[in-house]
């Protein structure tokens, strides 16, 4: 009969992650990472141009198993070893979520361990108690990904306050517009990094942020459409554009407004650590700026690897550990969610 679980002091959990384009598999002990298995659709999806959800989806179907065997190998365990299976039910691709979801469900059932739900956007904030065993809240987190942006402030484990966020556009769903509208190919957020690094920030694109806002709110759309402008004008005009110092003027506008509002709110609430997380957070530009930013504001930055940035299991995993210490486990009757609020 599944359930009558007790909870462990120190248990190993796998997580599994199939929200978009990667599937994944990691197994954590406690806050260490034991194994981290990624298997990646990108170079698949790059065919298109982007993520085609139907590829997705048979992709997990063909690498699920895969992962989850080849984490709990690497770990030097066995699935006897597994006190719980963590996983993503939200938010992301419907059809690719519950290809993991179902998985684990079966998985749980068959090992008579918790199953634990986790949502996609906490599993990025959860992703910096993987490089530091010392980590504890209060703190303030930049949350920067492809589907969501915004300051926190982590008051405990499992509370959390958003501090401001994107009114409109997320930075990592600007930085892959702007990529295809310079026609660099998918995935347009590295992409867009390695183009900016030959280049000059000399076009004034204006700031990813709202001004004169009661509220500390962000804005890509019209950093978006300011890039888009100044493209189409200048083709129009047959004027070549340097697309480097296109893609340099535009991290700068997209990325400076981040770190500046992160260290703020942290001085101004009085912690003394800032976290970061989402796939945007890899970005080398942002990770350089916002650690000179925190070194000089007195403030000690815990920024995960990038690895642990962009989507993976290990973070799906931290964030199970969370849960699991809170007790909060899922029904096997839970279902994958495309959308869930961001905290």
């Amino acid at each position: 009969m599944y359930g009558n679980f007790k909870i462990k002091e120190n248990p190993c959990i796998l997580g599994l992650e199939s929200s978009c384009d990667e599937t994944a598999g990691a197994v954590v002990r406690g806050r260490k990472i034991l194994s981290n298995v990624i298997i990646s659709s990108a170079s698949e999806q790059a065919k298109y141009g982007g993520v085609v959800p139907e590829i997705a989806s048979r992709a997990h179907t063909d690498a699920v198993n895969k992962v989850a065997v080849k984490a709990v190998a690497d770990a030097g365990l066995t699935f006897k070893d597994i006190d719980a299976v963590a996983v993503t039910y939200g938010a992301g691709l419907l059809g690719a979520l519950l290809v993991g979801l179902s998985f684990a469900k079966s998985l749980a059932y068959t090992l008579n361990v918790p199953l634990i739900a986790v949502n996609h956007i906490r599993g990025h904030l959860s992703a910096s108690y993987l490089c530091s065993e010392e980590l504890e809240p209060p703190y303030v987190t930049l949350l920067a990904s492809g589907g969501h942006t915004a300051v926190l402030h982590t008051k405990s484990y499992t509370e959390f306050e958003v501090l401001g966020a994107t009114c409109d556009d997320a930075a990592g769903e600007a930085f892959d517009k702007v990529a295809r509208v310079l026609s660099l190919p998918y995935p347009g957020g590295p992409n867009v990094q390695k183009t900016a690094e030959t280049g000059k920030p000399v076009i004034p694109f204006p700031q990813a942020l709202v001004k004169n806002s009661r509220n500390m709110q962000f804005s890509y759309s019209g950093l978006k459409t300011a890039v888009i402008n100044y493209c189409h004008n200048s083709a129009q005009k047959g004027e070549e554009i340097n697309i480097h110092d296109v893609a340099c003027s535009f991290q700068r506008s997209a990325i400076d407004p981040l770190v500046a509002k992160t260290v703020e709110s942290a001085l101004k609430l009085g912690v003394k650590t800032v976290t970061a997380g989402g796939g945007v957070t890899a970005n080398d530009y942002l990770r350089t700026s916002l650690s000179q930013a925190c070194q000089k504001a007195g403030l000690k930055l815990i920024l995960p690897e990038k690895v642990y940035c962009t989507d993976n299991a290990g973070m799906i995993a931290s964030e199970g550990l969370v849960q699991y210490k809170a007790g909060n486990f899922a029904p096997l009757s839970i279902n994958a969610q495309a959308h869930i609020p961001l905290v």
